[in-house]
C-alpha cells in the first residue's frame, strides 16, 4: 500500500486556549510543510473521519462520551462533572471543539487500523493522545486514540501488536488498557520524575511491558544505546505483525515541557529500526509544545516513512511556513535559531552514556534474559 497521511482541517485554528501549551499550531504546520515539499499528493492524503460515539465506545465509557459531547454544545461543565471526569480543568479545558477534535484524531487512528489490514504504512500526526482514560480526560487527552488503534488493528487481523512510545511523558492511558494483555507489547521511554509519575522500571503487567525512565539531559547517544539494546531487541523478540510508534516531539531539547536533550535524529533512527519488523506500521504524533520543533519533526518523520528525498535546505515555500509561525514563550520564542526555518534535520546531540542510564539498560537486558 502507498504510504498514507491522515489529516484534517479541524486542527487549523483549533486551540485549547490562549494560555494552554496546546495553543500552538501543530498538525496544520505539518500539512502545510509536507505540501510545500511536494510530499502530500491526493493519492497519499486522507481526510480523517470523525469517530462516532458507537466506535469510541469500543474503549470509552458511553456516559463519558455523552458528557464530552454535552460539554462541547454548552461550552461549560458543572463542578460535579469536573470532579468526576477531570473535564473543564486548566489541563483539560472545555473549548469549542472539545469533542470534535479528539474524535477526529481517534477517527483517523481507527480508520488506519482498518486500512492496514493488508499491510502498509500510515502517519496520523493528530493521534498519539496516550493519556486518555476510559471515563476521564487526562493530560491534555480527552480520548485515547492509540488504544482505539490497537483495537482497530486487532479487528483487522493483527494478532500481536507492539506499541512503542518515545514521548517525554509515560503512556499511562495505554498501559491502563493493555499492560495485562499478552498480545500487546508496551515499550516506553519517558522522563523520570515527570507527570504522570508512572512507568517506573519495575512496573510490569500480565502482558509484556518495558518501561525505561530517563534522566534530565537525555541525549542522542543514550537513546541510541536504548534503541539498540532495549527497543529493537525487545520488539524483534515479540515478533509483532503490527507496530504503533507514538512519536512525541516533546523529548527534543527545544521543548518547554520536558528537560530532555534529544535531536529529531533520535526519532528518525528509531523509526528506521522498527519499520522492517512488521508489515503494518502506524506512526502517531503525541506531545510537543514548541511549534517549530513539532512541525519539523513530524514532517521529517512523514518524509522518512514515505521514503521522500530529504532536502538539506528547505525550498522557499517550506521555509515560509516555518517563518510564519509565532511562539509567545519567554525563553524559546525569542530569536529562534536559523536552522528552525531552513531545515528539517537537527544537528546531532551526542553526549555521554551516563552510569544511571547504562545501569537501567542493563537491568532490562537482565530481565529479558529471564523472560526468554
Amino acid at each position: 500500500m502507498t504510504p498514507r497521511f491522515i489529516g484534517s482541517e479541524i486542527y487549523r485554528g483549533s486551540s485549547y486556549g490562549t494560555l494552554h501549551p496546546l495553543r500552538i499550531p501543530r498538525v496544520s504546520t505539518v500539512i502545510d510543510l509536507a505540501r510545500a515539499l511536494g510530499w502530500l499528493s491526493s493519492e497519499r492524503y486522507l481526510t480523517s473521519p470523525r469517530a462516532k460515539p458507537a466506535a469510541l465506545a469500543a474503549w470509552h465509557d458511553p456516559v463519558y462520551l455523552d458528557v464530552l459531547q454535552r460539554a462541547e454544545r454548552e461550552g461549560t461543565v458543572s463542578d460535579e462533572i469536573r470532579l468526576r471526569h477531570n473535564l473543564g480543568t486548566a489541563s483539560n479545558p472545555v473549548y469549542p471543539e472539545v469533542f470534535r477534535r479528539p474524535a477526529t484524531a481517534a477517527g483517523g487512528s481507527i480508520m488506519a487500523g482498518g486500512l492496514l489490514a493488508a499491510g502498509g504504512r500510515i502517519h496520523n500526526p493528530g493521534g498519539g493522545t496516550h493519556h486518555g482514560l476510559p471515563d476521564r480526560a487526562n493530560g491534555f487527552c480527552y480520548l485515547n486514540d492509540p488504544a482505539l488503534a490497537i483495537l482497530s488493528l486487532r479487528r483487522a487481523g493483527a494478532t500481536r501488536i507492539s506499541y512503542v512510545d518515545i514521548d517525554a511523558h509515560h503512556c499511562d492511558g495505554v498501559a491502563h488498557g493493555f499492560a495485562d494483555d499478552p498480545e500487546v507489547q508496551i515499550v516506553s521511554t519517558h522522563e523520570e520524575r515527570r507527570w504522570p509519575f508512572t512507568g517506573h522500571i519495575e512496573e510490569r503487567g500480565a502482558g509484556e511491558v518495558w518501561n525505561l525512565p530517563v534522566p534530565r539531559g537525555f541525549n542522542d547517544t543514550e537513546m541510541a544505546a536504548i534503541r539498540e539494546r532495549v527497543i529493537l531487541p525487545r520488539v524483534a523478540a515479540f515478533r509483532p505483525d503490527a507496530i504503533i510508534l507514538q512519536c512525541g516531539a516533546d523529548a527534543v531539547e527545544e521543548d518547554p515541557l520536558s528537560r530532555l536533550a534529544l535531536s529529531n535524529n533520535a526519532h528518525a533512527d528509531i523509526l528506521h529500526g522498527l519499520l522492517p519488523m512488521a508489515p503494518r506500521f502506524l506512526l502517531l504524533g503525541g506531545g510537543g509544545y514548541n511549534p517549530w520543533s513539532v512541525g519539523r519533526l513530524w514532517t521529517r518523520m512523514w518524509g522518512e516513512l514515505s521514503e521522500a528525498e530529504m532536502p538539506d535546505i528547505l525550498p522557499p515555500a517550506a521555509e515560509a511556513v516555518l517563518r510564519g509561525l509565532e511562539f509567545r514563550h519567554n525563553r524559546l520564542g525569542r530569536n529562534p535559531p536559523e536552522h528552525w526555518f531552513t531545515t528539517l534535520v537537527d544537528p546531532p546531540r551526542p553526549g555521554p552514556l551516563r552510569p544511571d542510564v547504562a545501569d537501567r539498560i542493563a537491568a532490562l537486558e537482565a530481565r529479558a534474559r529471564v523472560w526468554v
